[in-house]
């Protein structure tokens, strides 16, 4: 029986060994690439809550009801964001199709002017709905169009994680999204990411965004999503707090719901 169990341990820690020095041989694209996987999630359906606080500590708390659902065998995440209250946005909309290899569709829809306009690439640096986060940031950035250091180690909140740094291959890339460079900590664990650091154009620090809460959405299938989200603005002193606060797996989302018809029904 001792020897049995010697050969046990002996196997569980040659599988976590050869584990370990797998994760230690990924490169800072093929972290960055396993870190946009896990959170692919088949379909979801969720609420939200967005605190927005300005310079002053002055807050606006915005309601919001999402559907997502992935399409083209993991290739496109169709996502429909919309307003609930207060009443000033109520029913305004946003509808994204967030392409894996080339740049993403987004659609704004806005009840006062009963009118839909697309979001080009030369907008999605700006803030959404008066957000710290910017259109850029509702969706997963372009891998291709970045390049990725790692930078080492790091631990944010008791959670082990790769620093990684991405940097845009060129001006206009940087201009569409944003920022210039961005260092993200992911956890080693789940490959999420449990921070991250911005500089604007001009590489100077822009945002710091953290993630405070982590959950398993499909646990057949290893996918997560962020629960708390706030991204603080270095520069102005505000601060964008994004909570969900009902989240439900369901690969069984309405197709009708991805489409600007949809977007435009109050």
């Amino acid at each position: 029986m001792k020897h049995l169990i010697t050969l046990i341990e002996i196997f569980v820690f040659t599988f976590l060994s050869s584990q370990l020095s797998g994760q230690d041989r990924l490169s800072a694209r093929q972290i960055a690439d396993l870190s946009y996987e896990v959170t692919r999630v088949a379909g979801m359906e969720a609420t939200a809550t967005m605190t927005i606080i300005d310079d002053k500590g002055r807050e606006r708390v915005r309601k919001t009801a999402q559907v997502m659902k992935l399409y083209d065998n993991g290739e496109t995440e169709k996502r429909l964001v919309r307003f609930l209250a207060p009443a000033d946005v109520k029913g305004t909309g946003l509808l994204t199709f967030d392409y894996k290899t080339k740049n993403d569709d987004i659609w704004l829809y806005l009840p006062a002017l009963r009118k839909t306009r697309r979001i080009v690439s030369s907008e999605k640096s700006k803030s959404f709905m008066g957000s710290e986060f910017s259109y850029a940031d509702m969706t997963p950035p372009t891998l291709d169009d970045f390049k990725f250091d790692l930078l080492g180690d790091a631990d944010v909140r008791r959670t082990a994680c790769w620093k990684i740094e991405m940097t845009a291959v060129d001006d206009d890339i940087a201009d569409e999204n944003g920022f210039s460079k961005r260092i993200s900590f992911i956890g080693k664990q789940d490959y999420m990411i449990r921070k991250a650091i911005y500089y604007d154009i001009d590489g100077e620090l822009h945002k710091e965004l953290n993630v405070f809460e982590i959950k398993e959405i499909d646990p057949q299938n290893h996918k997560f999503r962020a629960m708390h989200l706030e991204m603080e603005n270095k520069q102005n002193g505000r601060k964008s707090i994004l909570k969900m606060e009902k989240v439900v797996f369901n690969p069984n989302v309405k197709d009708e719901y991805f489409s600007v018809r949809y977007l435009e029904r109050e």
